[in-house]
């Protein structure tokens, strides 16, 4: 099969075509034959030496693929084979076939199209998580996240608004906060021209957020708690910013803060086959009620991959980017 693969860690342009076989699947496997891969920033880490994949992990980049499944474990229901699914994976995405858990597929269903079911896992499994799981977020209350029209920061927009919550968020430029705006977040703030701290005092009366969703680190953590009212939670999930921040340990406790963070692609396949299980109970029937759809961006040739992830790192783009796999000569053996 055809995949997109590097050498040696780079920049985008080190990512080429590679042939290589198709994996064979195991017993709680599911085999997909991918039609469309979703372009992710832990992407970008892993093709610059920043995030290795975790042991027993495909070396080939991508976290969320759609496409049909092809060939199914022998502990996989068989009902499986031939039905169309989005998955979210721990590697191999940039390929034209895939090994997923069955346990971490989501159904697509007739409204949905592949492109989009594509860029649904890696997002939403994350914000379904951090915002709602590990951050308690609840109606009524007000969220700040950064990078607000990424592909996180929009699904958190379009999650907070369909769950009741007020979602503030940082963009770079005021084009991008008024389509942050246009997709769901209640406020947008250009952190180029105002600081997002006084910001947030002023959208929220003084009281602060209950809520901050941190991808960024560094220097932005101690200006985050700034931010957070009395019992606010801080809930990181990348460090773009640094890996290191200094923060006031006595307004932690006196304002009854907790910090807390994760990462999605190391936890265990129990884990995430129960965090799809409460996807598709709580989430799904508004993806297929048409409801929740991910913001598109751009779609690449599977063999653009660089271009893709230039674009991404350029920081133009406003939602999700996507490769789409042509149908190839190549198949499963």
């Amino acid at each position: 099969m055809l995949a997109m693969g590097f050498d040696a860690p780079g920049g985008a342009d080190v990512l080429r075509p590679v042939h290589m076989a198709v994996p064979q699947v195991g017993p709680e496997d599911v085999l997909i034959k991918v039609a469309f891969a979703g372009v992710n920033r832990p992407d970008v880490a892993q093709r610059q030496g920043l995030y290795p994949p975790p042991p027993g992990a495909s070396p080939i980049p991508g976290l969320e693929v759609s496409g049909t499944v092809v060939a199914v474990g022998r502990e996989v229901p068989p009902e499986l084979l031939n039905q169309e699914v989005c998955a979210l994976v721990t590697g191999g995405g940039y390929a034209e076939y895939c090994l997923a858990k069955a346990g971490h597929c989501l159904p697509v269903c007739e409204s949905l199209p592949l492109d989009q079911a594509a860029a649904l896992p890696e997002t939403l499994f994350t914000v379904w998580h951090n915002v709602f799981e590990r951050g308690y977020a609840t109606q009524g209350e007000t969220m700040l996240v950064h990078g607000g029209t990424s592909g996180i920061g929009t699904m958190t927009s379009m999650l907070g608004k369909l769950f009741g919550i007020n979602v503030i968020v940082t963009c770079g430029s005021d084009e991008k906060c008024a389509a942050a705006r246009r997709i769901g977040a209640a406020h947008a703030v250009n952190y180029r021209t105002h600081d997002f701290v006084e910001e947030v005092k002023a959208l929220t009366d003084g009281r602060g957020v209950n809520l901050v969703l941190d991808m960024v680190g560094g220097d932005y953590v101690a200006r985050n708690l700034k931010c957070l009212a009395e019992d606010g939670r801080h809930v990181t999930i990348a460090v773009q910013g640094g890996v290191k921040a200094e923060i006031n340990l006595a307004q932690v406790m006196t304002r009854r803060y907790t910090l807390t963070g994760s990462t999605l692609r190391p936890r265990s396949d129990a884990f995430k086959t129960l965090l799809a299980d409460d996807i598709q109970r709580n989430v799904w029937d508004l993806v297929a009620d048409g409801e929740l759809r991910p913001v598109m961006d751009r779609r690449f040739p599977l063999r653009e991959a660089a271009a893709a992830h230039a674009r991404m790192e350029a920081g133009d783009h406003i939602g999700k980017i996507v490769l789409e796999v042509d149908d190839g000569e190549s198949g499963p053996s």
